[in-house]
Order: structure tokens, then C-alpha cells, then sequence
């Protein structure tokens, strides 16, 4: 009964993660294609693909992606700023609004595939014309050093990046080698700084608390316990 009851040798351990045998499958095929150039990787199985590369792989990645692996459905491109906010969290509370120290040699969270930056590129592409298992889709990251913050363009190889990189560019400081021409979307020619990055403040915020603080009535039930209406219940009772 003991043997009839024992797991088959070869059985995956009891708790052991999921593997998606696909999609490792496209991660060899980056890595045969750029080796060392491969910093990072994760896979959500059955769902997507995460590949970080080097800064110089990137639009060398975003080839193997297209010619290689038939993703030539352009997502979207951006960039991220993972430093914590020196502003504070404007949406939560009045009292967190406020200039903050932040230690630039601190850690900090990079997302999945990890990072060694604060500024990181992302794109996602897929190929929608693939009709069998797995759905592919990559999302490819590249860290970009804070005293350089500039990477290949991708517009020879995805038109649609045209004005993604744009965006990051304005928005991020980002500047793309090879763009086709580098210009405003959203701010006047004459702005200052880059908003999306995370020590650009929101002057606006600054001044007055986010719109969205307010106060909420208890539900039935739940003694009130701050403001004007709390104090009258407490003195009531």
C-alpha cells in the first residue's frame, strides 16, 4: 500500500512552481540571440513574458522580437521613474504632502526582471497573427543610467513608436538616438522640466490638497470620530 500510494520518481516536488515550457522556449530564443546581453527575465506563466536586456541590446532585442519571433504588433513604449516621491503621496492625506529626504544610494522596488536604475524603458510588442498556445506577447525592459539617460530609437523598426518616444522624451528627459524628430506633444516649447519624473512637483499640490481628500460619513452603525459632525455626536453622548 506504501508503494501504490508514493509519488512516481520523476514527479515535480509537491508546491513547485509552475513552469511554461513556451515561454521559456522564447527566452532561449533572446538568449541565443544576445547572450550576456540578457541582465533579467520573468515569466508569468500562461500569461507573459518580461525580458530586461542592456541599454546597448535594445533595439537589438526589439529585432529579435519582430524578425525573429513575428511580433510585429507595436504595443506601446515608455519609460518608468522608480525613485519614491520627495513630494510625498499628494492623493492620500494633507499631512504627507510636503518635501521629503530621499537617499539617492538607497534600494528600491524595480518591478519583475529587476533593475540596477532609477530610470528604466519599457515596450511591449506581440505577434497577433499566432493562432496556437502560447498568446505571445514580451514586454522588454532596459536600465538607463541617471547621468545618461538616452537609448536607441525604435521608429526604423516600429513606425508606432514614433510618438511614444516622444512622449518620453518630453515627459521623461529621455533622449532616442536616430528619432526622426524630437518635439513637443502635450507642453509649450518653452517648459521646464520633465513631469512624469518623480522629483518634478506638482506645484498644485502643493498649495491645495488633492481633490479626492474628503470627508466620509460613517456607515450606520460606525461612531463618527473626527470633524464637526463627529464632535456634535460625541458631545450628545
Amino acid at each position: 500500500t506504501a508503494k501504490a500510494d508514493a509519488a512516481p520518481a520523476d514527479a515535480p516536488p509537491e508546491n513547485a512552481p509552475e513552469v511554461d515550457e513556451a515561454r521559456e522556449g522564447v527566452l532561449a530564443t533572446f538568449r541565443d540571440a544576445l547572450g550576456d546581453a540578457v541582465v533579467g527575465s520573468h515569466i508569468a506563466p500562461g500569461a507573459r513574458l518580461w525580458v530586461r536586456v542592456t541599454r546597448d541590446a535594445w533595439s537589438s532585442a526589439a529585432e529579435v522580437a519582430k524578425l525573429r519571433l513575428g511580433c510585429t504588433f507595436f504595443d506601446f513604449l515608455s519609460a518608468i521613474d522608480w525613485m519614491p516621491s520627495p513630494w510625498g503621496r499628494y492623493e492620500d492625506s494633507e499631512v504627507d504632502v510636503g518635501v521629503k529626504p530621499f537617499d539617492p544610494a538607497a534600494s528600491f522596488e524595480t518591478g519583475v526582471a529587476g533593475g540596477d536604475t532609477r530610470f528604466q524603458m519599457l515596450c511591449r510588442v506581440a505577434n497577433v497573427r499566432r493562432h496556437t498556445e502560447p498568446h505571445l506577447e514580451v514586454l522588454l525592459k532596459a536600465d538607463l543610467p541617471d547621468d545618461d539617460l538616452r537609448i536607441a530609437s525604435l521608429v526604423s523598426l516600429y513606425a508606432g513608436a514614433n510618438w511614444h518616444e516622444r512622449e518620453c522624451w518630453e515627459m521623461f528627459g529621455i533622449a532616442f538616438d536616430g528619432h526622426p524628430g524630437l518635439r513637443h506633444l502635450y507642453l509649450p516649447g518653452e517648459f521646464e522640466g520633465h513631469p512624469l519624473r518623480k522629483d518634478f512637483p506638482l506645484l498644485a499640490r502643493l498649495v491645495k490638497p488633492w481633490p479626492g481628500i474628503v470627508d466620509v460619513d460613517p456607515m450606520p452603525g460606525e461612531p463618527a470620530t473626527n470633524g464637526a459632525e463627529g464632535e456634535t455626536e460625541e458631545a450628545g453622548a
